[in-house]
């Protein structure tokens, strides 16, 4: 068998998550009804391990899974064949033939998350579904202030939404920015860490625009994580507002 990393990128918006689920168009069940064909459907079927999961209506620049191939297909072929059959809402960029030690899920230490908050009046039609929308006032700097105490290792109790199946909430984040984006009128908050738990991201982002508004002060952020109490951070922002953008590994062993 070889074993294939590849990049890819998708529009979550028609897809009810990463994870296959029962009756549910999935990216992952789209992956692997697409290899498993090019592969001849063998027996057992052939898997697809992601690096992580996404939500329903979640988007990623550059997600990263692997699966193992009966047959050597050269990496820009694999790139082409893939393409050639996946559907217009998922695009691999990148295959690269890798060590069997290499696991997509194990061997990522750090992944980016961006979240965009559209600042109109209106809620724009060609951006509801990749923009959240916030019309009130927000003092960025301020949010960006209070953003710093998410950073370092913390138990994130407070910030994991119900049916986590997480063994622990702690996890480190090594970057949290909050910054705007003049061009497109919106609100980009990013932050790096080893991993986040479900809905991590967009709960520290409606605590944050709380903070902004002027619902909470900047020391709210600490006194939330300290808590380890979800219903201290009350509110979720939505899905379409967050993208994967980036899972770094450690350099695999790549075959001849």
């Amino acid at each position: 068998m070889y074993r294939y990393k590849i990049t890819f990128a998708y529009d979550g918006t028609n897809f009810a998550g990463f994870q296959i689920q029962p009756h549910q168009r999935t990216v992952e069940q789209t992956l692997k009804t697409i290899i498993n064909r090019m592969a001849k459907q063998p027996n057992p079927p052939l898997h697809v391990i992601g690096s992580g999961r996404t939500d329903a209506g979640v988007h990623a620049l550059n997600q990263v899974a692997h699966f193992d191939f009966p047959t050597y297909i050269p990496p820009a072929s694999m790139v082409r064949a893939l393409n050639s059959q996946l559907p217009l809402d998922v695009m691999v960029k990148q295959a690269e033939l890798v060590d069997e030690s290499f696991h997509a899920r194990y061997n990522a230490h750090r992944k980016r998350y961006r979240y965009r908050v559209s600042q109109g009046e209106f809620v724009n039609p060609f951006r509801r579904n990749y923009t959240a929308h916030y019309k009130y006032p927000v003092d960025v700097a301020t949010m960006d202030q209070a953003a710093q105490a998410l950073v370092g290792e913390h138990d994130f109790t407070s910030f994991v939404a119900s049916g986590s199946q997480a063994k622990s909430n702690v996890r480190t984040i090594y970057e949290a920015r909050v910054w705007r984006d003049p061009n497109n009128d919106e609100i980009c908050f990013d932050f790096v860490g080893n991993g986040f738990l479900y809905n991590q991201v967009r709960i520290m982002v409606a605590l944050l625009l709380e903070i902004g508004n002027g619902q909470r002060p900047v020391s709210d952020v600490a006194r939330v994580i300290a808590a380890k109490d979800r219903q201290e951070a009350r509110m979720t922002a939505p899905a379409e507002g967050l993208y994967l953008v980036q899972v770094d590994y450690g350099e695999p062993t790549e075959k001849d």
